[in-house]
């Protein structure tokens, strides 16, 4: 007679979150606010205090990374965050280590924005604004290549070119402070969401 072997039980999915507050930032409290809404245990919470998104090095978020590295959290647990900022030093980093934290099968939701990997309709959004930020990249490379050249022919040297005015910067900056969405900005201001979320990123680190 044989053992029956059985199967093991499924890893029961578990959800962190991750705070950044800078020394300028006044949205810790709605940050914790959208942390306890969404269930998330004060202890599976990464929180770094006085940090700017700019910042190579943030302890709470390299510790979380590691977490992740090492298998504390696991495939199919999920990471959460206020918006979509707090995650990256820019928007093209920011989309990075969404994208990174998917391959590893970890899940990200952005508590805000209504994104969240584990559907079918998030991971499809994060995966097009990976590929809006490589264009976004590509394009900025091609208009600045463009513009030296230009430059260079009447005697000038030139800088990259801004893909959004001040006027729009501040519009897109006072319109994410109400709540509104980036896609929403964005579409308003007839310009892509990374671009949205570079200027966005841009005067967070001033």
């Amino acid at each position: 007679m044989t053992d029956t072997v059985l199967p093991l039980p499924a890893h029961p999915s578990r959800t962190y979150g991750y705070i950044r507050v800078s020394t300028r930032d006044q949205d810790e409290a709605s940050q914790i606010e959208a942390m306890d809404k969404a269930g998330i245990h004060p202890a599976d919470r990464y929180v770094d205090h006085g940090v700017s998104g700019s910042k190579t090095s943030r302890p709470a978020f390299d510790q979380m990374l590691a977490d992740v590295e090492s298998g504390k959290i696991l495939p199919g647990d999920k990471i959460a965050v206020w918006k979509m900022d707090r995650l990256g030093r820019s928007s093209g980093h920011t989309i990075s280590t969404m994208q990174a934290l998917v391959n590893k099968g970890i899940h990200v939701k952005i508590l805000t924005e209504g994104i969240d990997s584990s559907t079918a309709a998030g991971e499809a959004m994060i995966s097009m604004l990976a590929i809006f930020a490589q264009m976004e990249l590509a394009f900025i490379k091609e208009r600045t290549r463009a513009g030296l050249a230009a430059a260079k022919a009447q005697g000038r040297t030139g800088g990259r070119a801004r893909a959004m005015d001040s006027n729009q910067a501040r519009i897109a900056q006072s319109e994410y402070d109400k709540g509104e969405k980036v896609a929403d900005i964005a579409k308003s201001l007839k310009v892509s969401v990374p671009t949205v979320y570079r200027y966005l990123a841009i005067a967070k680190s001033r």
